[in-house]
């Protein structure tokens, strides 16, 4: 095993538990290829962990074992598995909750790979082909570890010329769609189709909130609606209407397929394939007001017609749902852009409202929920905010 030295202050912030490693953490850079396994050492040449050299966004490397005694080996990683399943037990148990995130990354000790549960089914995420090269070993980790699992699906989500996006490796194919339950709630889910899969896990307790709280007698318009689900948990919840707005022609049809599956007729709720943006200007002249608003945009998007960054339109975006939402009424304003911090997504809800001349009230607010377990030395990964804002009080 080759060994690298860190510099002093790498060398202190992994010892603290920081667990991504840069290229200019080392005295001298790495010349392994991805996925090679190195052991760092301090300037005194003490060992100081091991971890495997990978490019991705976050950077050049991951931390695996500050034990100097732990090997890199299947039994390394049916640890983490076992570990994981532990943490999980209460989730694995729940018959009202068949999806969620069984392996989050560096929350749960290895950066570069997560894992979810749809129903008996599992999604690995490979960020870097850095932990793609051990993906055999971490594959039958995982068998030895959950031996029930029906089949498994790989997303590959780094570039790569090499390998499908989506694969299925292991076990049965799952029927599309795939029903999992939420919380009572019925979402179908799609595993083999691209890298999204109808439904996103870390907003579990939003929807839970907007069904029990936000919901019941209440219009509700959901922005950037993607396949509907926090449509189907107001209607659920009792909503006297919903509306879906989202820009992607298929967004109607799988809205659509959410209701249904759920015993909702579709026909009776607004679902309307358009841009968010023409969709406010299209309520004022209409003047719609709306009870409740979700708007959870994407970090960056692009159309014909505009691009749309969160840390640079945000605050404006806000101030147009000002507009369309009833005095009283209530904002669930998300980002899971982890480039903005709380205290910036703050100021954006703040200037939204002074530049509009509006007094606000926070009510809630939402992290990741947990299953999505963050590493405390790494407070980067925890990238959703969710904030629910009542208009006056």
């Amino acid at each position: 095993m080759e060994k690298y030295k860190l510099k002093r202050r790498a060398t202190q912030m992994v010892r603290d538990g920081y667990p991504v490693l840069l290229k200019e953490d080392f005295v001298k850079e790495p010349i392994e290829s991805e996925g090679t396994i190195v052991e760092l050492l301090d300037d005194n040449k003490k060992f100081v962990a091991r971890a495997y050299l990978a490019k991705q966004n976050k950077g050049d490397g991951w931390i695996l074992t500050l034990n100097e005694n732990e090997k890199i080996d299947q039994t390394f990683f049916e640890r983490l598995f076992k570990e994981a399943l532990a943490e999980r037990a209460s989730l694995k148990a729940n018959e009202q909750t068949t999806a969620y995130r069984f392996f989050n990354g560096e929350g749960d000790g290895l950066g570069g790979l997560t894992i979810d549960v749809y129903a008996d089914y599992y999604v690995f995420s490979w960020y870097s082909a850095g932990i793609y090269k051990h993906q055999q070993t971490i594959l039958k980790a995982f068998l030895a570890v959950i031996p029930d699992v029906k089949g498994v699906y790989e997303k590959i989500r780094y570039q790569t010329k090499r390998k499908p996006e989506t694969d299925h490796i292991y076990g049965e194919e799952a029927p599309e769609p795939l029903l999992i339950k939420e919380n009572g709630l019925t979402f179908a889910t799609y595993l083999n189709d691209g890298l999204m899969t109808g439904i996103f896990l870390d907003q579990r307790n939003v929807r839970h909130s907007i069904l029990e709280q936000y919901s019941m007698d209440k219009t509700v318009l959901n922005t950037f609606s993607y396949t509907g689900a926090f449509s189907v948990a107001a209607a659920m919840g009792g909503a006297s209407h919903t509306t879906s707005v989202d820009l992607a022609n298929r967004s109607l049809e799988k809205t659509k397929e959410q209701f249904e599956v759920n015993g909702l007729d579709p026909e009776l709720q607004t679902i309307r394939v358009m841009d968010v943006f023409d969709y406010f200007r299209y309520a004022i002249r209409k003047q719609l007001t709306f009870d409740t608003i979700v708007v959870d945009p994407p970090s960056f998007a692009r159309s014909k017609k505009r691009t749309f960054s969160v840390a640079k339109d945000y605050t404006a975006l806000l101030e147009d749902i000002i507009d369309i939402t009833n005095e009283d009424g209530v904002i669930i304003a998300s980002t899971n852009a982890a480039n903005i911090s709380t205290e910036k997504f703050e100021q954006f809800i703040e200037n939204a409202f002074n530049n509009k001349g509006m007094t606000y009230q926070i009510l809630e607010k939402h992290t990741l929920p947990e299953d999505f377990k963050i590493n405390p030395h790494y407070p980067q990964s925890d990238y959703l905010k969710v904030y629910v804002i009542r208009k006056g009080y």
